[in-house]
């Protein structure tokens, strides 16, 4: 819909979401498997959580940020998927200027806020194995609670200027945005002012972002692996590479699809192929999360199997 300001133009008040152009009969198709990828990312996540309140063996620092990575996983999906998968069944793709405001900064706050939470998680780990003497005394519960803290306000401060320079601009042509959803690159195009000044500051705090916690995370499993290589005991070795290889595996699949969308130049780059990298970041990667962890992480495992003797054996 589009209304005419005072100036006499027309202005955009709401967006249209071309999403996936395929046949009707694969989107039906895509739906059914996204629709299987939600509720699975949401169980996994929630069981991740409920698990580490529940049991005293899980209540570390390690799990604390597990604890908040899923969550942080949670509220990601539920901004993108539940409009996505409306979307591929129904004729009607539009969402409100609002709707898609809201959707694009909690986008962004939330892997903003994600990126930081990485980071710090890769300094618990460095902690742990580097100076296990002292990992009580440095991560205590007031520090976690700080670096959480200091994740959530760090992402929500530095996407609020972008964003909100973004939806100060005027929308004065075409309302169709080539995604599946509300994404900053596609949006900026559609807009009539001169946007070289809100391309630059979203560009620099995007990779300082980027670049600060990514280095944090390199530097952290340089010196963890350096520590690792030192153990005289292969077994050791073993034992201590498996409790951060979750991580690892994590991290590596983030950065990667990030780097991909947002950091290399786009030109000459489909539109499919960075709505097939949006989909992973978006709706993959929150899956993977908690099996990742939870395939690969023992005190998981067990805290799972114990839950479910409990409640097996109960009345």
């Amino acid at each position: 819909m589009q209304l005419i300001n005072r100036n006499g133009t027309e202005e955009v008040t709401e967006f249209i979401l071309l999403g996936f152009q395929l046949p009707r009969s694969f989107k039906f198709v895509l739906f059914a498997v996204l629709l299987a990828v939600f509720l699975l990312t949401l169980a996994g996540n929630i069981t991740i959580i409920t698990l580490v309140c529940i049991n005293h063996s899980l209540q570390t620092p390690m799990y604390f940020f597990l604890c908040n990575l899923s969550f942080l996983e949670i509220l990601f999906v539920l901004s993108i998927s539940p409009k996505m998968l409306v979307n591929l069944v129904s004729m009607n793709k539009a969402i409100s200027f609002l709707g898609c405001a809201s959707q694009c900064y909690f986008y962004f706050f939330l892997g903003t806020t994600e990126f930081i939470l990485i980071a710090v998680m890769s300094f618990d780990r460095y902690v742990a194995i580097c100076h296990p003497l002292r990992y009580t005394i440095i991560m205590n519960g007031c520090v976690c609670t700080s670096l959480v803290l200091g994740c959530w306000i760090g992402g929500f401060l530095s996407t609020l200027g972008p964003i909100f320079l973004l939806f100060r601009l005027s929308f004065c042509g075409s309302n169709i945005i080539d995604h599946f959803f509300c994404d900053y690159a596609p949006m900026i195009k559609l807009s009539c002012n001169d946007v070289h000044f809100i391309l630059a500051l979203e560009s620099a705090l995007s990779s300082v972002v980027l670049l600060s916690s990514l280095s944090i995370t390199s530097i952290s499993y340089l010196y963890i692996i350096a520590t690792i290589l030192r153990m005289h005991s292969t077994k050791g070795q073993q034992k201590t590479f498996s409790t951060c290889a979750s991580h690892i595996m994590v991290a590596s699949i983030f950065y990667g699809s990030a780097i991909f969308m947002y950091s290399l130049p786009s030109k000459g780059r489909s539109r499919d192929a960075q709505k097939a990298v949006a989909v992973l970041t978006a709706v993959i990667t929150p899956l993977l999360n908690p099996f990742i962890y939870t395939l690969r992480n023992e005190k998981v495992k067990e805290a799972l199997k114990e839950c479910l003797d409990r409640k097996k054996f109960s009345p």
